[in-house]
């Protein structure tokens, strides 16, 4: 999935959501590492994918609050 279009699907979840959808990238990105480690990942390209998508929820999650604050 391309990077702009993921983040338009991130920008219209709510709180409740985006920490859920970090919870699923962070299984994710522990599946991944467990895999590359026994060496049967193939994908090598999406553990940085995942680490990308948890720095943008993150960052929503970030921005939500900071507005809700302000």
């Amino acid at each position: 999935m391309k990077a702009t279009q993921r983040l338009s699907d991130l920008k219209v979840m709510s709180t409740d959501q985006l920490q859920d959808e970090l919870l699923k990238l962070k299984k994710e990105q522990f599946n991944l590492r467990f895999q590359r480690a026994t060496g049967q990942l193939e994908n090598t390209a999406r553990v940085t994918e995942v680490r990308k998508d948890i720095a943008r929820v993150k960052t929503l999650q970030r921005s939500k609050t900071a507005a809700v604050s302000a």
